[in-house]
């Protein structure tokens, strides 16, 4: 089946060149010049991909991400931001808002062939896998004063579940960050950390992201209902979606 994609950009000479190149690949491209045309598109099309710009007026790549992100229709459909900017703190904001992947521009034609190819992939294997789970045993929920051995680089590490402070998405890893300012890359989904994790100590404020909310210090109001929380040590605000803020006020009330 013909996989389609959106791609959303403000700039129609990139708009133009990406349509040409994805449909000589087979792709069926649909377009949207600014963010706001891009959320229609995307509730209306369900597209298998994204593609999307980040600086754009009104409705920036960021809005488009954060509001595709609160609807179960378009959550898990992979996104790709193009970007000029390169600066981590751009790359990490992104990251919490569970982007797939980044592609500076100028980009290469292969690098962006190579992304969309991986991203979907990555899709229909996701998919399968609640077929390969059925008969297994259910995944074990960790208390928190268990410590728990995690495969880093290929070496084993001993953690205690209370000093990690929050877990984020890092494309198909995720990035553990304890109190001691370390942070472990792990071969380990989001989703599968919050299954395991408990509860009662443990929120998931945004697709790509889990707290330990015993690290929380502060909660401030934020735009269209979502909540920034501030976490001990820790200077930069983290987004809590407004699909989680609900929980967040239930479990801290």
């Amino acid at each position: 089946m013909t996989k389609s994609i959106l791609v959303i950009e403000d700039d129609l000479n990139i708009i133009a060149n990406i349509k040409a190149l994805l449909e000589e690949e087979g792709y069926f491209v649909l377009t949207a010049s600014n963010g706001e045309e891009g959320i229609k598109s995307a509730k209306n099309n369900l597209p298998d991909l994204i593609i999307c710009d980040i600086l754009m007026p009104r409705c920036s790549g960021y809005d488009v991400l954060n509001e595709l992100s609160l609807l179960p229709s378009t959550r898990s459909i992979p996104f790709i931001f193009l970007t000029a900017m390169a600066d981590k703190d751009d790359i990490r904001k992104g990251m919490q808002l569970g982007v797939d992947d980044y592609l500076p521009k100028p980009f290469k034609t292969d690098d962006l062939l190579k992304s969309i190819e991986t991203r979907l992939r990555r899709k229909e294997v996701f998919k399968s896998e609640p077929e390969k789970n059925i008969g297994q045993p259910e995944v074990k929920e960790f208390n928190i004063d268990d410590k728990i051995f995690m495969n880093v680089n290929g070496i084993p590490l001993l953690l205690n579940i209370k000093e990690i402070v929050f877990i984020s998405a890092e494309n198909q890893y995720s990035s553990v960050s304890t109190e001691s300012g370390k942070n472990y890359l792990v071969r380990k989904s989001v989703s599968l950390w919050e299954e395991q994790l408990p509860q009662r100590n443990f929120l998931r404020i945004h697709r790509a992201v889990i707290v330990n909310m015993n690290y929380i210090e502060r909660i401030e109001k934020w735009y269209n209902s979502s909540l920034l929380i501030y976490l001990r040590n820790f200077e930069k605000p983290f987004t809590v979606s407004k699909r989680y803020s609900a929980k967040l006020r239930k479990n801290i009330s």
